[in-house]
């Protein structure tokens, strides 16, 4: 993954990652986590087939690799990028990759400015036809709480008039760190699955959406579990 990450960097310094490049990066990782005996399950990826883009991506999020392996999946059909908290953006290495790809930045610190900012860039990306991948949890976990599953993608697609796409993930065989929570221990003993939602399209206030969406991810999770 390093080895990846530091490619990365170099190309972007150079201005030369482009999104076939991060394309390659995310299929690489995956291929390093297969060399181990990590096991992907990817349910539903032809619904990719018949989305239209741009749209949000709401999903849970469990570990750092869904960050790495997403773009692999996704990339491919339509331009893409991620809603990251600020301290990603400040790991050595990281932040020249994720520059050149036009992350919304958030602190995670206020809520009503992180709302504005993903609301405002948000949309400045969906009519820019980049799509948007959202993890509306406070923090990453592997217990998935509706309760605090708040509802900006929601709010951004309905701004954006732009289609919702759930998505379930389980990428706990990525621990977490004890010094560096990023970096925890792989255990191939984990599947790792994706499930992707079809494509919800907003007609009110969006709220039957949201409750579509967390019901579609307990759901997965169970099933997976």
């Amino acid at each position: 993954m390093l080895l990846n990450v530091l490619k990365a960097s170099k190309l972007s310094k150079k201005g030369l990652y482009t999104r076939q490049e991060w394309v390659r990066s995310s299929l690489n990782i995956v291929k390093a986590l297969e060399s181990v005996g990590v096991h992907f399950v990817i349910r539903n990826a032809a619904i990719f087939q018949k989305i239209k883009f741009p749209c949000v991506f709401v999903s849970n999020h469990m570990s750092v690799l869904e960050t790495f392996v997403l773009p692999c999946l996704i990339q491919p059909f339509g331009n893409v990028t991620f809603v990251v908290k600020e301290s990603l953006i400040a790991y050595p290495f990281f932040k020249n990759v994720l520059n050149t790809l036009e992350p919304i930045v958030v602190g995670r610190a206020n809520p009503r400015e992180d709302l504005k900012t993903v609301l405002n860039e948000g949309q400045q990306r969906l009519n820019k036809n980049i799509s948007v991948i959202i993890f509306p949890q406070t923090t990453r976990s592997v217990y998935f709480d509706p309760k605090k599953f708040n509802s900006l993608g929601v709010k951004l697609a309905k701004r954006a008039k732009v289609p919702l796409v759930p998505v379930a993930l389980k990428t706990d065989a990525w621990g977490v760190g004890k010094k560096l929570k990023d970096f925890g221990k792989i255990n191939p003993l984990k599947k790792v699955c994706f499930s992707f939602g079809s494509p919800l399209y907003l007609t009110g206030s969006g709220r039957s959406e949201h409750e579509s969406i967390k019901e579609f991810i307990v759901d997965k999770l169970s099933s997976w579990h």
